[in-house]
């Protein structure tokens, strides 16, 4: 099959990230692929050499680009709100279908006038795909339900090969809910213990969270790492993962730690239900309950073969189900319904 994935960005972070890995896994299925968006330098080596990349940081150049090699291709697939505007309006008059992946738990657009083009948008849209159960029923609309996959490890370190250090690798927003980890571990007392937390990621609330962190006395055992590329890096070499967002649609950094066989203490709400959640005995806290939190990292801390026992459960439920060529596969069940 000939697919043509749209996404209106020169950056490469989730969603581009996402794009990527389905894109060489249908490569290695054997469609023709081409990727339109996302940051060339980063895009390119990220999908491999199967898969051709042009570069589109504007809805303009992503208009552009689908109205020249849509008519070529069996299926485009938009991914964001300006992607779709860009890849409906470049396909008036063409009868390639359309299909979008929606990758957060919200309504199309973040203005008017936005808005309105999204919703014209969609009436061109031949199918929806929803990252998790979390985002289709909070989107209008029928959805099939495909949870994005990530790369396997072939290695694993153990507990003991791990350092005493506490992960929180996720933008510096609000709605990122960052000041829950902090307060989290302040509240656990493991930094009395050698336990360090170290922050992997930057955004406008870096500035607030720094100075949190030294209200609550943990200034000393925090390290904020600034962006970080080798974030792979970070989490085989952490013992624990915090994720605290309650809003995430699905939360590719949990399923690379869950690849990497590093234990996730996570919030109990939103994609992380389908993912951390999917496991037994899950380390899941209330959204903004820090004093369990607390509790639950004071337990994975103070128990090597406990992180051990819950890093295997998650490592064999990234390994079963949340792979690219299971992304891959299914979502070559919705082209085909499409085509």
């Amino acid at each position: 099959m000939r697919i043509l994935h749209a996404v209106r960005s020169d950056a490469f972070a989730g969603v581009e990230s996402h794009v990527a890995r389905l894109a060489r896994a249908q490569a290695d299925a054997g469609d023709e692929v081409l990727v339109v968006g996302g940051d060339p330098t980063r895009m390119g080596p990220a999908v491999g050499p199967r898969v051709r990349t042009t570069p589109a940081s504007t809805v303009t150049q992503v208009l552009a680009a689908v109205r020249r090699w849509a008519p070529a291709a069996d299926v485009v697939h938009a991914h964001m709100t300006a992607a779709e505007i860009a890849c409906a309006a470049a396909l008036l008059g063409v009868s390639t279908p359309l299909v979008v992946t929606r990758h957060f738990a919200r309504d199309r657009g973040n203005n008017l006038a936005s808005t309105l083009a999204a919703a014209g948008a969609a009436q061109r849209v031949d199918a929806q795909i929803a990252i998790s159960h979390y985002v289709s029923r909070a989107i209008a609309g029928t959805s099939f339900v495909i949870h994005p996959g990530v790369d396997s490890t072939s290695t694993t370190r153990t507990a003991g090969e791990r350092d005493r250090v506490v992960l929180l690798a996720q933008r510096l927003e609000l709605e990122k809910e960052g000041d829950v980890a902090l307060r989290s571990f302040a509240r656990s007392g493991v930094a009395d213990h050698g336990w360090r937390l170290h922050v992997a990621g930057d955004g406008a609330e870096r500035p607030r969270l720094t100075a949190l962190a030294h209200q609550l006395g943990i200034g000393e055992s925090t390290c904020f790492l600034g962006h970080r590329s080798d974030v792979a890096s970070l989490m085989e070499r952490a013992s624990v993962l915090l994720a605290p967002c309650s809003i995430e649609g699905l939360g590719l950094t949990v399923l690379e730690s869950m690849a990497s066989a590093l234990p996730v203490l996570a919030v109990g709400a939103g994609g992380h239900l389908e993912t951390v959640g999917s496991v037994a005995d899950a380390a899941l806290h209330p959204p903004g309950d820090v004093e369990r939190a607390a509790d639950l990292l004071v337990r994975l801390t103070s128990d090597a073969f406990l992180r051990d026992a819950y890093a295997a459960r998650l490592q064999r439920a990234q390994r079963a189900r949340f792979t690219p060529a299971h992304q891959a596969r299914e979502t070559a069940s919705v082209y085909a319904a499409v085509v």
